[in-house]
Parts: C-alpha cells; sequence; structure tokens
C-alpha cells in the first residue's frame, strides 16, 4: 500500500509539473505574439468635429484585421498636450505614430524625436510641416475649395459678393482650401466682403461673427464656411435674424446636420470626403510602414511639407447638393435616408 501511494504522488507530481510546464510555455507564446504585434499610436486633435470618430472608429478596425494595436489619444485642441502624447508613444515604443495636428507649424521636433526613436510618422488629413514625415494621407484640400467655389457660381454667384469664415488659421488645410476658393471667387468676379478665421475650429465664433456683423451679412450673397460645424453655427445665426435660405452657405465633412440642412434648404452645399476610404487607406500605409514594406499604390504623390518631398496620398473629394445627396451620401451608406430627410415632410 506505502509502495502503490509513492507511485501515485510520483505520477501527480509529475502531472502537476507538466501541466504547470504547459501553462508557462501557452504565456509565453501569448506574450510573445502580443509583442510582436505592430503597434500604432493614434493622436487626434480633438473629437469635436463629427467625423473624426469615424475616421477613429475604420481606423481601428482595419488596422486590427491588419494585425495591428492601436492606442487612440485625444488632445482635446491643446498642442501642449499632443506633444506629451507623442512623447508617450515613443516611450511606448510605438512602431508608427498617426496624428492629426492641431498646428501644423508646431510638431516638428516631436517628429524628430520620433524618427530619432527608430519611429515611422504618418500625418493624417493634416500636413506637418518642415518635418521629417513618412507619409501625408488626406484629401485633395485644394479640391475643396475648388468645389465649393463652383457650386456657389453654378448657383448664380458669378458678380456677386462673399463672406469667407474660415477654419483654424494653424490648420494647413485652411490656407489649401481658402487659396483655391478664392481663385475661382477672382475668376468669376465674386467679390470677397471680409475674410475671418475660427481659431482652434471653435464652431461659437463663427456665429459670433455673424451676430457682430448683421450689416455686412445682411448684404453678401454668400457665406463659405471652413466646415459644416462652422455652417451650423452661421445657419442658426442667420435664422435667428431671419435670413436662413436666403444666403448661400457651404461647408465641408457632409455631417449629418448639414446633408439636413441641404434638404430643408438652409445650406447651399458640403464637400463628402468619404472617411472610410481614408481611414483604411492610412491604416494599410501605417502598417506597410510599420513592416518597412515599400508603399505601393496609384494615388501616391508627393507634397514638399518645407522639410523635403514627403510621399503623398491623396483622395477626391466630392460636392454634395440637393441634387446629388442621395447618390452620394444615401446609397454610399454614409447617412440612412430617414435621417436625412428628418426635417423633410
Amino acid at each position: 500500500m506505502k509502495r502503490k501511494l509513492i507511485i501515485f504522488a510520483t505520477i501527480m507530481a509529475v502531472l502537476l509539473s507538466s501541466g504547470c510546464s504547459a501553462k508557462e510555455t501557452q504565456t509565453k507564446e501569448n506574450n510573445k505574439i502580443q509583442e510582436d504585434k505592430l503597434k500604432i499610436g493614434m493622436c487626434f486633435d480633438s473629437f469635436v468635429i463629427e467625423r473624426w470618430q469615424r475616421d477613429r472608429d475604420v481606423f481601428v478596425q482595419a488596422a486590427k484585421e491588419l494585425g495591428a494595436e492601436v492606442n487612440v489619444q485625444n488632445a482635446n485642441g491643446d498642442v501642449e498636450e499632443q506633444k506629451k502624447q507623442i512623447d508617450y508613444f515613443i516611450k511606448k515604443d510605438m512602431d508608427v505614430i498617426v496624428i492629426v495636428c492641431i498646428d501644423s507649424d508646431a510638431l516638428s521636433d516631436s517628429v524628430k524625436d520620433a524618427k530619432d526613436a527608430g519611429i515611422k510618422v504618418i500625418a493624417y488629413d493634416r500636413l506637418i510641416n518642415n518635418a521629417d514625415i513618412d507619409l501625408y494621407v488626406s484629401f485633395d484640400n485644394e479640391m475643396v475649395g475648388t468645389l465649393m467655389g463652383q457650386a456657389l457660381v453654378d448657383n448664380g454667384l458669378s458678380g456677386g459678393s462673399v463672406i469667407m469664415i474660415g477654419g483654424s488659421p494653424t490648420d494647413n488645410n485652411v490656407s489649401l482650401v481658402n487659396n483655391a476658393f478664392m481663385k475661382v471667387m477672382e475668376d468669376n468676379d465674386v467679390g470677397i466682403m471680409d475674410i475671418t478665421y475660427c481659431d482652434g475650429w471653435r464652431a461659437e465664433l463663427a456665429s459670433d461673427y455673424v451676430y457682430a456683423n448683421k450689416e455686412m451679412v445682411s448684404q453678401c450673397d454668400a457665406i463659405m464656411c471652413g466646415n459644416d460645424n462652422l455652417a451650423s453655427q452661421v445657419v442658426s445665426a442667420l435664422s435667428v435674424q431671419r435670413m436662413a435660405g436666403e444666403k448661400l452657405v457651404t461647408g465641408q465633412d457632409a455631417d449629418l446636420e448639414a446633408c439636413q440642412r441641404i434638404v430643408e434648404g438652409t445650406q447651399l452645399m458640403t464637400v463628402y470626403k468619404p472617411v472610410e476610404k481614408l481611414a483604411h487607406r492610412a491604416a494599410e500605409c501605417a502598417v506597410a510602414l510599420g513592416k518597412d514594406e515599400e508603399l505601393t499604390g496609384d494615388d501616391i504623390g508627393t507634397m514638399d511639407n518645407g522639410k523635403a518631398d514627403i510621399p503623398y496620398v491623396k483622395l477626391e473629394p466630392i460636392m454634395v447638393t440637393k441634387d446629388n445627396i442621395d447618390e452620394t451620401i444615401i446609397n454610399s451608406g454614409f447617412h440612412m435616408r430617414d435621417e436625412v430627410y428628418l426635417n423633410v415632410k
């Protein structure tokens, strides 16, 4: 009996040892898989603009499907906070950092620190100037301005007058959009009555401008707004002054409320930028760069950011008006028909 007990105890000890060893081996393998997974840090300006949430969700899902792990940070419009978040990503030894910058001219040192650490850097939808970034992914922002201007001209603005309410002056895209827009105005004898900017893309500054300049606003034929969030405040202020629908208002991003205003008749147009396509393409490029693979595709060109000619993935935006909103917005699944026509009987 004693001999049997000794044999039994020995067998149990061997089994327990084997079990622990197998468990430890599995744990080590899981840890190694986690360590080997490509790590991407994604730093957003803020989520005040509606579309950024959609960009985030699509990018994270696409990167996950490609085998990468994404850490998302939100700087809430604070440049210094964005710098701290980039430092955090560097310390976490990310393979790639994707940045929606707040200030196009404020991150060159942060980018240099990341590059010195061997980390690839992508400027997402907003160019980072004077920095050795690996890629800029965006839409054709000059075309955005051209489409805004062309929509106004197509609706009879030639020879008329317009007020420009742009976004943040620290956003490099703003100057690209504005310059292209002004070229269309110049070519069609449209007078620009005034140009103002909304620091940090703060939409309330747009409505403040309308209230503070009632006489000028009453005399203009159109108001060019830097995005749909600004347009929402402009239309609201016009409504209070009983001018909503009388002024041609433009925007961009195809926010749901902007699409609702278009079918209601208080906003002329918006610019649809298929963010799903942009975010998915950016995720593909981020993974490729993280693996030290060469970027390929017919959409890759170059852009001078003051430091060098950097690779530039440029996608085309689409003008959206009442005439094509069903085709471009609803049929693509960007917004549901019931939501767009919610306030239209």
